[in-house]
């Protein structure tokens, strides 16, 4: 392990102090020469595992770990394809789902065209060590994009939400912006035995690529995605699953981005009992800030918005929430000549802000990826795609988050 500080320093500017600071520790590389894609999720029973894609022959593999103390365990393989559909914004994921139960998703590309492929979740029923065939959560048969799949424990099975194409041309076209027409956002549940039960339609009309994400609420899973209204506003809406049945999705904040297109960048959601906290990026009013809205109910509603960053953020966020409720987010910036900095910034209970700070340098490209975080207990966990060597390469590292607040 190396301890460093942030590879970049910056003037100061309009989101409060920019500093070089705290010291993060560099955990062991793990992954191979040319890796991308990072995923970290926290299972049920705490344990942080790191997932992405790495060359293998004349494709590529989804490989994990799982963090111990301050090490990453020997990477284990989950699957290899060499027809695998790889897209820069769309990550695979490997889930625990309990102890024993794991569940994984990748892309698959079937025949049809360029944008038909389906989902393949894949599970474990001995904590990752094995895997069994994969299937896919959706049984429509078309040959249409199937993509951004959030997967969650529910009712000791694997919940899946994910977008779904099905509406849409086989050509890729993404509708005319009214219901029955464009994406959807689907779910269903998948039980030990690979039964597929309680498919749903969740919304009938959302933004065609931004990821999905998904935390456990007290009443059951909350979902956070990119709406899409007729008339092309596209806001980030909260639907909360009350006794197995997704409820209407309403807008965490009513920012009124018009787009007539999808600017690839969800939101985030993280949870503790009653507390919600969701992070997302918006450009409404040609202005691109990420933002950040807490609930205490349980996402039945939210507070005013908090603008987390407004000087040339890409978005591609993440958040998390510490156990005394004060909450993290992460983003990438655009730091100029195509370059970027992955950052994270502190907010109190009480909404206080931190300073921003930078925790590695990439590129702002597609490249770079999606920078991850999660928490336990009161450290960060960072993944992100290094792009300054020859090849791309998955780094991560760890933060002491009480620096974030002082």
């Amino acid at each position: 392990m190396l301890a460093l500080t942030a590879l970049v320093g910056l003037s100061a500017c309009g989101d409060s102090e920019i500093t070089s600071e705290p010291v993060i520790t560099q955990l062991p590389e793990v992954a191979a020469p040319g890796s991308a894609e990072p995923n970290l999720v926290v299972g049920t029973g705490g344990t942080v595992v790191m997932s992405w894609l790495e060359p293998s022959g004349d494709g590529v593999a989804l490989r994990f770990t799982t963090l111990d103390n301050a090490n990453w365990s020997n990477p284990t393989t989950v699957a290899r394809g060499n027809s695998w559909f790889v897209n820069w914004a769309d990550f695979p994921s490997v889930v625990p789902i309990d102890e024993n139960l794991w569940a994984a998703h990748w892309l698959a590309k079937r025949a049809g065209g360029t944008y038909a492929y389906d989902v393949a979740v894949a599970l474990s029923d001995n904590g990752g060590q094995s895997w069994g065939e994969p299937i896919a959560p959706h049984t429509d048969g078309t040959a249409t994009e199937h993509g951004f799949v959030s997967l969650y424990p529910w009712r000791g099975a694997v919940g899946t939400l994910w977008l779904d194409g099905r509406n849409m041309g086989e050509d890729g076209s993404h509708g005319d912006g009214n219901p029955g027409h464009g994406m959807t956002l689907r779910s269903a549940v998948i039980d030990a035995d690979l039964k597929i039960q309680d498919e749903q339609l969740a919304d009938d009309l959302v933004c065609d690529c931004c990821q999905t994400d998904v935390t456990l609420g007290p009443d059951g899973p909350i979902a956070v995605y990119r709406n899409r209204t007729p008339d092309e506003i596209r806001d980030i809406y909260v639907m909360r699953s009350i006794g197995g049945q997704w409820q209407n999705g309403k807008p965490v904040a009513v920012d009124g981005w018009k787009i007539a297109g999808c600017p690839v960048n969800g939101p985030a959601i993280e949870s503790r009992e009653d507390q919600i906290a969701v992070a997302w990026f918006t450009g409404a009013n040609n202005l691109t800030k990420v933002r950040f809205a807490r609930s205490e109910n349980g996402a039945k509603s939210f507070d005013e918005p908090i603008d987390i960053a407004e000087d040339r953020p890409i978005g591609r966020v993440g958040v998390a929430l510490l156990d005394n409720g004060n909450a993290l987010v992460s983003w990438l910036r655009d730091s100029g000549d195509g370059t970027g900095e992955v950052c994270i910034r502190g907010i109190t209970r009480n909404g206080k802000l931190g300073k921003t700070h930078i925790i590695a340098a990439t590129t702002s490209g597609r490249m770079s990826g999606f920078p991850q975080m999660v928490v336990r207990k009161d450290t960060a966990i960072l993944a992100w795609t290094d792009t300054n060597a020859e090849n791309t390469e998955v780094k991560s590292a760890l933060l002491d988050t009480s620096a974030l607040f002082q």
